[in-house]
């Protein structure tokens, strides 16, 4: 989750994410993660490392640079990172603010992260902003169910579930944000019955 606890104890909640995640990254994330990882090129952004599980995915001769909000997710990503096959390097920042320059990626990467995004509009402008034009935004995320009745059961556990999961937002509809930012969906896989979606979107 892209907005992870900064407090004092964010190093126990770095801990604590990676031994809850693990049975699921074994079971299915990991081979979503790999898929992703595997196709990117050149220069990529990755939005919202955590604590770099998608590291050991990217292949030899690709530049990560990876953003993390958290310093005690940063540094257990950092660990990822030097024994990543591809060059990775971490940077403390925020998805609505990112520090690179115009057209400077070939591609961006995120899992399970746009949910905690505090604005994913000004987010997803930020990251048209840095990838290159044509350059492809890949990202695993969990969205509003589009069936009744989980899609109302969503909204009305949502704001519970923002408190006691560092600002995720069950019901957001991030495949629509991504449209609406100005990218063309190019390929769509669903799991879970259309809970998490993998997309890839290219830059106009």
């Amino acid at each position: 989750m892209l907005e992870s606890p900064t407090t004092t104890n964010g190093g126990l909640f770095s801990g604590a994410y990676d031994y809850a995640m693990w049975p699921f990254e074994r079971a299915f994330i990991g081979a979503w993660r790999r898929r992703l990882a595997s196709r990117v090129h050149g220069k990529v952004l990755e939005i919202g490392a955590g604590t770099g599980a998608s590291f050991p995915w990217y292949p030899a001769g690709v530049e990560v640079v990876a953003i993390e909000p958290s310093e005690a997710m940063a540094a257990r990503a950092r660990e990822r990172a030097r024994a990543a096959i591809a060059s990775v390097d971490l940077v403390v920042a925020r998805a609505e603010e990112l520090p690179f320059a115009d057209a400077s990626f070939d591609a961006t990467l995120s899992t399970f992260t746009w949910c905690s995004v505090a604005d994913p509009v000004q987010g997803l402008a930020e990251v048209r902003r840095v990838l290159m034009p044509g350059g492809e935004l890949l990202l695993i995320e969990h969205v509003h169910l589009p069936w009744e009745p989980g899609r109302i059961a969503q909204s009305v556990v949502s704001p519970l579930w923002e408190q006691v999961a560092g600002g995720c937002h069950l019901d957001r509809d991030t495949e629509r944000l991504v449209r609406e930012a100005g990218f063309e969906v190019t390929e769509r896989r669903q799991h879970v019955l259309d809970w998490i979606v993998e997309l890839v979107a290219r830059r106009s």
